[in-house]
């Protein structure tokens, strides 16, 4: 039996920019973390070999401390590691792998495959490398698979990363093309894949692994690594996925129209933890105390959740009479809020909009209170 962890997509270094900086460093932290799981899961399972299907770094010029740390976070499974770059750390003449060269961080364990040359593990089986030399190729790279590393007589696994003609969405990037059907044309035992971010079955034995740590908010089955069976033959395959990722990346788009839209929100807000990455869009309408309870929320949220990227531009504020009444809002400053209310519905209606919401909100904050009153 042969038994091999496949990953890719780990994009160490990534920079979260959408996010506050402290926010951003954690999620950055987490990946670092995401390659130590997966290093104790390839020693839990005793696997013969870790592929890595490309884009191990998110760029080029991350710095010399990240590189060492990568290679550090790897060290709880001593068997063989083996790496190809993707488009985002291609084996350019001067990129990050001949700085990790120079720096001679990386282990004897680690076998980075910068060229097309097969490479066999413990006497068991053979990986057909396919590494990118540049960020976009056109033309497909796992041609040789049909040929390549027969001498040997091993089962043999390609390692690649790129686009599967024809089998993901047509908005996605086609450069980097990949044949559909590849691993059953070339003879392969089996097919890691690295690019697309979620876990994906191409056919069954062409897999994407996804990247070990979510970092976008998509569905996309994300935050898993494949342990891979092999018959020593190489004809029957089991792929099993293991999560490996800490946070939970989480899309809520809702619209707004009655105050029970704005309490089901609120309590959905609440729902959420430390372990949460959000993006929340609001549209519609509310009044001033719905939104007070919004901020509230999101306020609340914000202190709970990892990180809150919120998004309430298309929210429309519907002051109600008691609202306006609330604000005490006399002389020529109610008159700018009363035009306001009466703008939201002409050409101006957008930014007549934002300032009434501006304006609201600063007078809302400005009134006193008693009590417990919202």
């Amino acid at each position: 039996m042969i038994t091999i962890l496949h990953t890719a997509d780990w994009q160490i270094g990534r920079v979260f920019s959408q996010f506050e900086p402290d926010d951003a460093a954690a999620l950055s932290e987490a990946r670092f973390a995401a390659v130590e799981r997966l290093a104790r899961l390839a020693s839990e399972h005793d696997v013969d070999a870790v592929l890595v299907a490309g884009d191990v770094f998110d760029a080029q010029t991350v710095t010399e401390k990240t590189i060492r740390r990568l290679f550090n976070a790897m060290a709880a499974f001593e068997g063989p590691w083996l790496m190809i770059p993707g488009n985002h750390d291609a084996a350019l003449t001067e990129s990050v792998w001949t700085q990790a060269q120079r720096l001679n961080v990386i282990p004897d364990q680690v076998r980075v495959c910068l060229d097309r040359t097969p490479v066999t593990v413990a006497g068991k089986f053979t990986v057909l490398p396919a590494p990118l030399t540049q960020r976009h190729t056109y033309t497909d790279l796992t041609e040789g698979f049909d040929t390549a590393g027969r001498d040997e007589g091993l089962p043999r696994v390609g390692l690649a990363h790129g686009y599967v003609q024809g089998i993901l969405s047509s908005d996605i990037d086609a450069t980097n093309p990949i044949a559909a059907g590849r691993a059953e044309q070339a003879g392969l035992a089996y097919m890691a894949l690295g690019d697309w971010h979620g876990t994906k079955r191409v056919d069954d034995k062409t897999w994407y692994a996804g990247t070990p740590e979510t970092d976008r908010f998509k569905n996309n089955d994300s935050g898993q690594a494949l342990l891979i069976r092999l018959s020593d033959a190489g004809a029957a395959v089991t792929v099993t996925p293991v999560h490996v990722g800490r946070y939970r990346w989480q899309f809520l788009e809702r619209e707004l129209a009655v105050a029970s839209d704005v309490e089901a929100l609120v309590a959905e807000l609440a729902s959420f933890g430390a372990d949460d990455v959000l993006q929340v869009r609001i549209t519609g309408t509310c009044s001033l105390a719905g939104h007070r309870l919004l901020s509230d929320a999101l306020g609340t949220t914000k202190a709970k959740a990892r990180a809150v990227v919120w998004d309430s531009t298309r929210l429309r504020l519907q002051l109600t009479e008691e609202d306006v009444q609330a604000l005490h809002a006399d002389g020529f400053v109610g008159e700018v809020l009363q035009e306001l209310r009466a703008a939201q519905g002409g050409e101006a209606s957008e930014l007549a909009r934002d300032a009434l919401m501006a304006l609201a909100t600063v007078l809302d904050a400005q009134r006193p209170r008693t009590g417990n009153t919202p």
